[in-house]
């Protein structure tokens, strides 16, 4: 049983690297960091309190990115692993500010991860003079470190005050939404292409309120890279499922891919490619209080624009001519 080369080595412990990253600095540096508090260095950990509450609203003001954490060269060995890759068909404006659709979840958005919050792929080549924005989960921002890690790769807030500031600030910015959320997570299995996308509005409405362009984008293979186990509703492990999400905001996904070696199960992902299609942008009007026949119809459009996109893509890119996108 032959064993992954030094090159895919290497990109293996990128990949386990990121979400392990979290689990440090959750689990280890913060109470060591706590710690401190009751040593001679009390001061190192007061400062950085202080600095903390003066600086909590940032990431609801634009955030803090960082050019050198976004091109770190472990985000190229991520890239290379699967590999991942952006496609854009429409060229977007800097002039205008947009709402981008993300879709599919995935289980750990590996496509998304990769192409607007990092420079792997070539973001700013590929879309002169636009600030990519990935919108996720709120509480994160409250966590010490991890929400200075996110805000250097350009991720924001998904709360409405983050995502109106920037979107009534300056021009050229691409807030991205996973709308299908930590709902679809539990729903991302090989050969599926099923969204959760039919009542989720909000995204519409807000782009409406600013003016800003929908985009509508689909990434081929986010679902493929990992096998997960699905419990049935009434299983005791689908109600911790549940329960895990009130809590924590996500889901305790059970999921397993490839290990070290070739035919061997692990947590590494299956090596497959990830391709996100840019589609392109729908222009909406600006209305202050779009009223729920607007929002219906923008959102219908929409739909419209995300179906298309994925049959003009989907054969080029590992789905069968006869594979449909489904909205739930």
């Amino acid at each position: 049983m032959p064993c992954t080369k030094k090159t895919d080595y290497l990109q293996s412990l990128s990949l386990l690297q990121w979400p392990l990253s979290y689990l440090v600095i959750f689990w280890i540096l913060q109470p060591l960091f706590i710690g401190l508090l009751f040593t001679p260095l009390w001061l190192l950990p007061t400062l950085y309190f202080v600095w903390l509450f003066l600086d909590w609203k940032t990431p609801n003001q634009g955030g803090r990115r960082s050019a050198w954490v976004r091109n770190w060269s472990i985000w190229t060995h991520i890239r290379d692993y699967f590999p991942i890759t952006i496609l854009k068909t429409k060229d977007l404006s800097p002039s205008h500010n947009y709402m981008m659709g993300v879709h599919p979840h995935g289980l750990l958005t590996f496509g998304a991860f990769c192409n607007f919050c990092t420079e792997s792929t070539g973001f700013s080549k590929t879309f002169p003079g636009i600030t990519p924005h990935l919108a996720t989960l709120s509480w994160f921002f409250k966590i010490p470190f991890i929400r200075e890690y996110l805000m250097a790769k350009g991720v924001c807030s998904v709360s409405q005050p983050a995502i109106d500031y920037l979107l009534s600030h300056g021009t050229g910015n691409l807030v991205g939404i996973v709308v299908g959320g930590v709902g679809e997570a539990l729903q991302s299995v090989p050969n599926t292409t099923t969204l959760i996308l039919q009542k989720r509005k909000g995204f519409v409405r807000t782009a409406l309120r600013h003016g800003a362009h929908l985009v509508p984008t689909f990434t081929f293979g986010e679902t493929e890279v990992y096998d997960q186990v699905l419990f049935h509703e009434d299983s005791r492990m689908y109600k911790f499922q549940s329960f895990f999400r009130r809590i924590f905001g996500f889901y305790f996904c059970v999921f397993y891919g490839q290990g070290f070696c070739q035919d061997s199960l692990g947590l590494l992902p299956y090596h497959k490619p990830i391709v996100t299609i840019v589609g392109e942008p729908l222009p909406l009007p600006r209305v202050e209080n779009p009223s729920p026949e607007m929002v219906d119809k923008y959102h219908a459009l929409y739909m419209d624009a995300l179906y298309n996109l994925f049959e003009q893509h989907k054969v080029q890119h590992g789905c069968s001519n006869t594979q449909k996108l489904l909205f739930l």
